[in-house]
């Protein structure tokens, strides 16, 4: 097994959540009121979504997480045609407007953490401020955060993994900070060197950066370097985009992982 479970480790994780329904049914005609397909369901699934999903990929390795997350009820419906696993329609409910921040003075013990993660879909929850605070409440601990947010200006002393369309796409930089910008199937970059990973058939990416960001955490807390933790990344994150769905590592997954 590439990592063994490591249930001494424990998480903190703050960042908005979701939960993900998969509608799947067949099309077989078109609506006569409309030029639109007619999905005729025939199952529902419903999964942890976006910070959520990041908990369950973390748990996944044996860590204890703490997760801190929106009240609000956010839903995002995903239509499927399930003969072709085609996504047909998204229809997201809950977002009408911006989260109740989070409140930082809820977190009374700093020390008994290995890693801190924000991940920030930039919903409301987690305001620069705050998230600015998190950075500095937690400067000597290791402090990854992914966010959708265009000017990171305010952050400090950091790991930031984005993606490489919103990397392209910023405003302000981080102070002491790094970046890990993933590349798709071309790999993650990280300080000027490009981490390549195993081409795999795409089914669904998904919450692919939520696992990512998962094996990358604690890839760094089994192994202490930053070119390790972003190989087991890469390796989780393929296994993601080749199933269907949010998906969450099970132990034959990491136990088919090597490095």
């Amino acid at each position: 097994m590439v990592i063994p479970r490591q249930e001494s480790w424990k998480v903190l994780l703050i960042g908005d959540s979701c939960e993900d329904i998969y509608h799947y049914g067949v099309c077989d005609r078109l609506s006569p009121e409309a030029p639109v397909p007619v999905l005729k369901q025939s199952r529902v699934e419903k999964k942890e979504g976006m910070s959520s999903n990041v908990r369950l990929n973390v748990e996944s390795f044996g860590a204890k997480v703490e997760h801190f997350h929106n009240s609000e009820v956010i839903k995002k419906h995903r239509l499927v045609d399930a003969r072709y696993n085609q996504h047909l329609l998204r229809l997201d409910e809950g977002e009408g407007s911006p989260l109740k921040p989070f409140d930082v003075d809820i977190i009374s013990d700093f020390s008994q953490f290995d890693a801190v993660i924000i991940s920030d879909y930039d919903k409301g929850f987690l305001p620069n401020d705050v998230i600015a605070n998190l950075c500095e409440m937690f400067k000597n601990k290791p402090v990854f955060v992914d966010t959708k947010k265009r000017d990171l200006s305010s952050l400090t002393g950091c790991v930031v993994k984005i993606n490489e369309k919103e990397f392209n796409s910023l405003i302000g930089m981080p102070k002491e900070s790094s970046f890990v910008v993933t590349l798709g199937e071309r790999g993650a970059l990280h300080d000027k060197k490009i981490y390549s990973t195993d081409r795999t058939e795409v089914f669904d990416v998904c919450g692919a950066g939520d696992v990512f960001l998962s094996g990358l955490v604690c890839g760094w807390l089994q192994y202490g370097d930053m070119s390790s933790a972003i190989k087991l990344a890469n390796k989780c994150a393929s296994i993601s985009v080749s199933k269907m769905g949010t998906y969450v590592l099970t132990e034959a997954d990491l136990n088919d992982i090597c490095i």
